[in-house]
């Protein structure tokens, strides 16, 4: 849903701030967050298994998000190009992506 909201009005949101990716702009940080969560499904079962680890796993997947948000690994960074609302999601999808393979890489060293 927030995917498709930022499709639909990416247009509209660069012409009223003035900017492709503005910061008051958060349906792409939603949808990157997700993709990064639901890596989590392939989670090793004690990732998930009580609270606190549910806890860590979820904190370390949103803290792995805004790591790689931040720094926009390739090809995240290029794809910021692309036409209207697009180019404000995909490089967070893709944000998101890297967030939940590191995480799942980090649940495999750690478990």
């Amino acid at each position: 849903a927030f995917s498709a909201a930022c499709v639909a009005q990416g247009d509209i949101a660069e012409s009223v701030f003035g900017k492709k990716d503005h910061g008051s702009i958060v349906a792409d940080e939603v949808a990157g967050q997700a993709i990064a969560l639901i890596a989590l499904a392939f989670a090793p079962a004690e990732a998930t298994s009580t609270w606190w680890a549910a806890m860590l796993t979820t904190g370390g997947a949103f803290l792995a998000f805004r790591l790689t948000d931040i720094v926009k690994p390739p090809p995240a960074r290029q794809l910021q190009v692309l036409p209207s609302g697009w180019g404000v999601l995909v490089d967070d999808l893709v944000a998101g992506l890297y967030a939940g393979i590191l995480v799942l890489l980090v649940l495999q060293i750690i478990l």
